[in-house]
C-alpha cells in the first residue's frame, strides 16, 4: 500500500512533535537566523535563534498539533518577553504543516483573547493557549512565521 508523503496521521504524537521541531528549525534557517539546538530539552526551550551580526537570541519552544483544537503551553517555562517566542507547527490532513510564531508578549495583549489565551484550572497546571478553531484562524494570520521573522528582522535592521 502506497502512503502519502504527507500522511500525518500515521505518526504517533513523540513523532508527530520531533518532527515539528526540525521543520520549525528549518524554516527559522530558511529566515536567515543561526539555530542552536540545547542537548536537554529544559525549561520548555526547544532551539534558540540569532539572526548574523546582531547579538539578540530568541529562545523558541515548539508545539505542534493535527487539524482543529488548541495548543497549551506551562506558564511556567516561558517568560512573557520579546525574546521567547512559541512556534506552533499545525499539521492539515494532506499537506505540509502551517507555522506560527507568537511572541510570548502577545499574551499581554487583552485583543488577542479568546484566540490567545491563559487557562487556569483546565489543566494541570496554569498555561498559556492558542485556539486554532476555523473562527480564530483569520486572528492568527498576523502570527504566520513571514510575518513574525521579516517583523523581528526589519527591527533590527533599524
Amino acid at each position: 500500500m502506497m502512503m502519502s508523503k504527507f500522511s500525518w496521521e500515521s505518526l504517533g504524537k513523540l513523532q508527530l512533535g520531533k518532527y515539528a521541531e526540525y521543520y520549525a528549525k528549518m524554516e527559522f534557517t530558511k529566515h536567515g537566523f543561526e539555530v542552536y539546538s540545547s542537548e536537554v530539552d529544559d525549561h520548555g526551550i526547544d532551539f534558540v535563534a540569532k539572526r548574523p551580526g546582531t547579538s539578540r537570541f530568541y529562545e523558541v519552544q515548539v508545539k505542534s498539533k493535527r487539524p482543529s483544537g488548541s495548543i497549551f503551553m506551562n506558564k511556567d517555562d516561558m517568560a512573557l518577553d520579546e525574546y521567547h517566542l512559541l512556534c506552533c507547527i499545525c499539521f492539515g490532513q494532506t499537506e505540509l504543516p502551517d507555522v506560527y510564531v507568537i511572541p510570548m508578549t502577545e499574551w499581554k495583549n487583552k485583543d488577542n483573547y479568546p484566540t490567545i489565551s491563559e487557562s487556569i484550572g483546565k489543566q494541570t497546571k496554569p498555561a498559556w493557549t492558542v485556539n486554532f478553531s476555523k473562527k480564530n484562524l483569520k486572528a492568527l494570520e498576523k502570527f504566520k512565521i513571514d510575518n513574525v521573522l521579516d517583523e523581528i528582522i526589519s527591527k533590527e535592521v533599524t
